[in-house]
């Protein structure tokens, strides 16, 4: 179930890294997680491929002074334009497009209520990530904000996602989806999840590895850094590693222990 062919609206499907330094990002997650590159697209967009198969972006930081160097999540969507409108009327904000980017999407950068940034993305040529959901491939975003319940409504009202208390943690659910992979600790609904954690609001990426502790070592000898260490996760079967690349964008890797 890690390849895949299409996603259906309300499903993250592609996610980018934005960064000063488009070239240093590609020899820093290279090293990291495997991926070679087709840098072919036109404004220094990178593709990064995974056994040939598409698995994320990394492209340059906008010109917009507000933007800065961070991972972004995107969700696949029927209708970007109608995305925007409905974005504003739940509370949310429209920071650019809807934007013709073909041959790839049509893009829309929102902010939700709370201020995480979020991209829903019309597919015109571009279905999104090939591979998730293995080593060296995305696995799911994580929403951190003071209240992930307090933009729940939002989220349901664009994406249709349903949102499931557990323990601390909100469960964001696409109820008749199929996704992920039948090892993991969560039903195969579950798209992304929430987190409460002190200000800004953000979207986190996490991406699969074989061995979290080989991957920090990775980062830090490539310029990035280890902002938490590697550890034996309580409620999910993972070792879990939250790192930085050279350009400060943060990340984590979770590696799923033997059962």
């Amino acid at each position: 179930m890690s390849e895949r062919t299409e996603y259906p609206h309300g499903v993250p499907n592609w996610t980018t890294c934005l960064t000063r330094d488009v070239a240093a990002a590609m020899r820093f997650y290279g090293a990291v997680f495997g991926w070679t590159f087709d840098v072919s697209e036109e404004g220094g967009y990178a593709v990064a491929l995974l056994r040939g198969r598409e698995v994320a972006g990394i492209g340059p930081v906008p010109t917009d002074p507000q933007a800065s160097p961070g991972w972004v999540m995107q969700v696949c969507v029927d209708d970007a334009r109608a995305i925007a409108e409905a974005a504003q009327a739940a509370g949310g904000q429209v920071l650019s497009g809807p934007q013709d980017l073909s041959p790839a999407t049509i893009l829309t950068v929102l902010a939700d209520p709370s201020g995480a940034v979020v991209c829903a993305g019309e597919t015109v040529a571009r279905i999104g990530a090939e591979l998730v959901n293995e080593s060296g491939a995305w696995s799911m975003g994580r929403l951190s904000t003071p209240d992930p319940a307090a933009v729940a409504s939002f989220y349901g009202t664009l994406f249709g996602w349903q949102a499931d208390a557990y323990g601390p943690v909100t469960l964001f659910k696409l109820p008749g989806y199929v996704g992920g992979e039948p090892m993991q600790p969560v039903p195969r609904d579950v798209i992304a999840v929430g987190a409460p954690a002190p200000k800004p609001a953000r979207w986190e990426m996490d991406f699969w590895v074989d061995d979290a502790d080989v991957a920090a070592a990775t980062a830090l000898k490539h310029g990035g850094a280890v902002l938490t260490e590697p550890a034996d996760q309580q409620q999910v079967p993972f070792r879990q590693a939250t790192l930085a690349d050279p350009d400060g964008s943060v990340f984590t890797v979770s590696a799923l222990l033997a059962s």
